[in-house]
Formats: structure tokens, sequence, C-alpha cells
């Protein structure tokens, strides 16, 4: 028995001898750099286009921000329950619209101090947001076992926030007081937490403590840039709580980069929504979100494949702008992905390097610029009245990284050959 017992050691022995072995040579042994799939790096080419000048961009960006301090309320907030239509989306007072004020609150802080407009009524409507914020923000809750929109102002105010902690740079006390309201959205965000990881707005299956509906990719995408500006102010995230999310996302991953509306749809990846042009409002998001926490398939081929995607493929973005049904348009695009896409795509393009970033940035002015309405605002849905305060915001964060590539002179316009040459085949 004992000879039994001395080959079963030898064996054991050496199985680990080997293990150990091979782990040491594959630690010497360098990686090779994972790469995307090639259907993530194949799309259409957008066509020429002509810049819209800087005199033209500055413009637009001063009567985006008129617009604003217009349209501040009273209390220092932006947006409010009134304003409705004969189709309301599900919005169970009042903790929906604490949300939805919050959220919007927070996008129109953040842009006024992006587009740095050094007049004085400006930075007062920053103050008296500010002091909204701080009062406001840690009411923001649940409105309902099955509502959970208060992610998108947790998300939201830590942008926000982050603006407003650089701004008070030299003012400890200040920003103390603003890092405690940090944290504590921080804390909604974990309790609020999807059980498989990531986030979503709502939770129609479970309506548990701990959501237990479907994970929704860009809303956690939305997060998870949030979380990326936060920590380089400070904010501690933990770890397994990114992991989560990106795991989340990754579910939701199809080959050529689009991204399924939910986890729900994950196994309908041919429903059209999750189609590319379907995905053009989110794509960016989330491709945006994987690169900064790590992603090393998300390289610079990809977000330029979906940015050339998204500038020749806009106009399906556009065909649902202003609809007031959500997903009624094509590829069941709702019309609040219109400014949001072109937010992150205009976060992608400054992942590029700085020479390739002025086309992009030309283009993205090229389709802001007209859609700019006589008041001065941008809106794609509408939505109580929220939809001019938060698309105006969103218009403002993207054209704010417009500004300094634009031509000051206008540029000749592209050859007519040269157009038709360059029309991307839809598909």
């Amino acid at each position: 028995m004992w000879w039994r017992l001395f080959v079963l050691l030898a064996v054991w022995v050496g199985g680990v001898l080997l293990v150990y072995g091979h782990q040491s040579v594959f630690a010497e042994t360098p990686q090779t750099p994972p790469k995307p799939p090639a259907l993530a790096t194949e799309g259409p080419k957008p066509p020429p286009i002509v810049p819209p000048t800087r005199e033209e961009v500055d413009r637009a960006i001063r009567r985006g921000v008129d617009f604003l301090l217009l349209r501040q309320n009273r209390d220092g907030s932006w947006g409010s329950a009134h304003n409705t239509k004969g189709l309301n989306i599900y919005a169970p007072v009042p903790g929906a619209h604490q949300a939805f004020r919050a959220a919007v609150t927070s996008l129109c802080v953040a842009a006024l101090i992006d587009v740095q407009d050094s007049r004085s009524e400006v930075q007062e409507a920053i103050d008296r947001g500010e002091a909204w914020l701080i009062a406001n923000l840690p009411r923001v809750r649940r409105a309902t076992p099955d509502a959970i929109y208060n992610t998108w102002a947790h998300a939201y105010s830590l942008q926000a926030l982050t603006r407003l902690i650089r701004r008070h740079e030299g003012d400890p006390a200040k920003q103390a007081v603003l890092r405690e309201i940090m944290e504590s959205q921080l804390d909604r965000l974990i309790r609020y937490e999807c059980v498989n990881g990531g986030w979503a707005y709502y939770d129609f299956d479970y309506g548990t403590q701990k959501p237990g509906g479907s994970t929704i990719s860009f809303v956690t995408a939305t997060v998870l840039v949030a979380f990326h500006e936060a920590q380089q102010v400070g904010l501690k995230v933990p770890e397994k709580l990114i992991d989560r999310a990106k795991a989340s996302i990754l579910r939701q991953r199809k080959p050529d980069y689009s991204y399924c509306y939910g986890e729900y749809l994950k196994m309908r990846p041919l429903h059209p929504v999750n189609m590319p042009a379907g995905s053009l409002g989110r794509a960016q998001a989330c491709n945006l979100a994987m690169r900064l926490w790590g992603d090393k398939t998300v390289t610079d081929d990809v977000l330029r494949t979906w940015l050339d995607r998204f500038f020749a493929r806009d106009g399906w973005l556009d065909l649902g702008r202003k609809r007031p049904i959500p997903h009624e348009s094509f590829f069941a695009i709702a019309g609040y992905f219109f400014y949001y896409g072109h937010y992150y795509a205009s976060l992608c393009i400054k992942q590029l390097p700085e020479s390739e970033r002025p086309d992009f940035y030309g283009r993205m002015a090229a389709i802001l610029l007209p859609l700019q309405e006589k008041d001065g605002s941008w809106w794609d849905f509408p939505f109580y009245d929220y939809h001019q305060q938060y698309g105006t915001a969103f218009a403002l964060l993207s054209l704010a990284s417009c500004r300094g590539s634009a031509p000051s002179k206008p540029a000749k316009p592209p050859e007519e050959k040269a157009v038709a040459q360059s029309q991307p085949v839809l598909r």
C-alpha cells in the first residue's frame, strides 16, 4: 500500500511543479494585445462637410447659454413637471420629478461651467444651481419600486459636482461640502445597483429593494463615465462595483460593438433596436465607458469606426427627433437618444489623437448648429418641461469641445464629385 501512496504523492508533486512551471513561463511570455473583432472596425464613411466657423460656434453657444439663463427656476434649478401633453411617460409623483429636475439641473450646471462664459450673470446662475443641488440632491430617492429614474440624477450629479469641486479650487471648506454630497450620490448608486451588476431606470420584474430587473446598457455606461470623471477629484469607487457593471455591458455587446438596449433583449440580437442603426445613440457611451475602465479591445479604430458610422447614419437618429412616442421611429429609436448620443460621441472624439479630432468636431458642429431653435434651445423629445433644458445642456457640452478646432474662416465647400463618390452605403 505504501508504494501506491508514494506514487500518488509523486504524481501530485509533479503536477504542482508542472503547473507552476507553466505559470512562470506564461508570466515571462509577452502577451499579444487583445484585438476587437473585425466587424467592430468596418462600417460606412460619412461624406465631406463644410465645418462651421469659430464665430458661428461661439454665437450658437452664446444663444444656448442665454436660453438656460432665461429658463432657470427661481430656486436655482432647471425643469419642472409642467407643460404636459396628451401622452406622458410614466412618472410617479413626486419622486420621478425630483429625479428629473436633479438630473437636468446637474446637466445645466455642467454645461454652463464647460462653456467658460465669464459673464457675471452666468457665474451667478452656476452659484444658484450649485446651491440647489447641495440642498436637494440628498433628498433624491427611488420614486416607487418600479421607477428608478433617480439613477440619472445620481450619475449626472457626479459630473456636475466634479466640475464644481474644480471650480472651487482654493476653497477647501466648500469642496468638503461638495465631496460629502458626492459620497452620498455614490452611496445611492451602490444601493440601487441591479442584482446582476449595472443600473437601470425600471424594475417591472420584481420591485425588490435591490433592483432585480434588467440592466440597461446605456444607463450603466452613463454611470461608469460619471464615475471615471469623479475619481479624478478623489472619489473612491469600489472596484467590484465597476467590474460587475463592465460585465453587464459585455453581456450585451455584439461582435460589431453595437449594444443591446438591455439585458432583457440580449437573446434577440436582431431586434431592430439592437441593430447598428438602433444602437447609434448608445454605442458611443458604451464604447467610451468600457475604454475608460480598461477594455483594451475598444481601440482607436473601434472609436473611429463608430464615429464614422454615427455621422454617416445620423439621419436615423434625426428621424426619431421630436417624435412624442418613445421608440416609434425606425430601428425603434427614441427621440431622447439624439442629443444624448451626440454628447457621448463628443467624448469619444476626445479619446482619439489630437490630429484627428478637428474633422469629427467639425461634423458635430455642422449637425448641431442648424438644429438650434429660434429661442436658442435644442430639444429632441417632448418631456414635460425638461426637454429644452436637457437638450440645450447636452448640445452645449458637445459644442464646448468643438469650439477650439473650428476654422476661423469659412472653408471651401467640397466638390460635388467628391461628395457623390463618398456617399455611404447604408447597411
